[in-house]
C-alpha cells in the first residue's frame, strides 16, 4: 500500500490564501464618510437613541450622532439622567475601520450638530474635545492591535470656575 503524501509548500500555500480571504472579508464592509454624512441636523428625544435615515447614524445624549456600523457596547457604558441632562460613557467596538475616515465624520456631525472643537490629539488613540454653552463631549477612538476600533464618547456638564 502507498501512502499519499502532501509537501508543506501547498499546505502552506494553501492556508495563506484562506488566511487572505477571511482578513479581506474582515475590512472590506466599512463605509465612506461621503456616504454618512448627508444626514439631518440633530433633534432633541430623550431616552432611547434616534436614527436619521439608513446608515447615517444615531443620536446618543440628544445630539451626538454615532455611526450606524459601530456596535453597541452596553455592559462597557454607563448613562447618568437626569430631568434636565444627561451625562455619561458610551462605548463602542467594531472590526476593520477606516480611522482617519471615523474622525472625519465625527468632526463633521459634531459641528454640524453645533459642537466647537476644543482640540484633538491624532494617534494610535486619538482624542476629539467638543464643547458647547453647558456641556462638553471627548471621543476617544482606540485602534487595537487585533484590528478593532474602540471608540469611547464621554459627555458631562461643563461646571462653572468658582473663586
Amino acid at each position: 500500500m502507498k501512502q499519499i503524501s502532501f509537501g508543506r509548500r501547498p499546505i502552506l500555500a494553501f492556508l495563506l490564501v484562506i488566511f487572505l480571504c477571511l482578513a479581506a472579508s474582515w475590512t472590506g464592509c466599512s463605509t465612506t464618510v461621503k456616504e454618512r454624512q448627508q444626514g439631518q441636523p440633530a433633534g432633541t428625544v430623550a431616552g432611547e437613541p434616534k436614527a436619521e435615515g439608513e446608515g447615517m447614524g444615531k443620536y446618543y445624549f440628544d445630539d451626538v450622532r454615532v455611526p450606524s456600523e459601530l456596535n453597541y457596547k452596553p455592559n462597557k457604558s454607563f448613562v447618568y439622567e437626569t430631568p434636565k441632562f444627561k451625562a455619561g460613557v458610551l462605548v463602542f467596538k467594531k472590526w476593520g475601520l477606516d480611522i482617519p475616515s471615523l474622525i472625519e465624520y465625527f468632526t463633521y456631525n459634531m459641528e454640524k450638530d453645533n459642537w466647537k472643537i476644543v482640540n484633538s490629539f491624532r494617534g494610535k488613540e486619538s482624542f476629539l474635545n467638543f464643547s458647547k454653552p453647558d456641556k462638553t463631549c471627548t471621543i476617544k477612538v482606540t485602534d487595537k492591535w487585533y484590528g478593532a476600533t474602540v471608540v469611547e464618547i464621554r459627555v458631562g456638564p461643563l461646571g462653572e470656575k468658582k473663586m
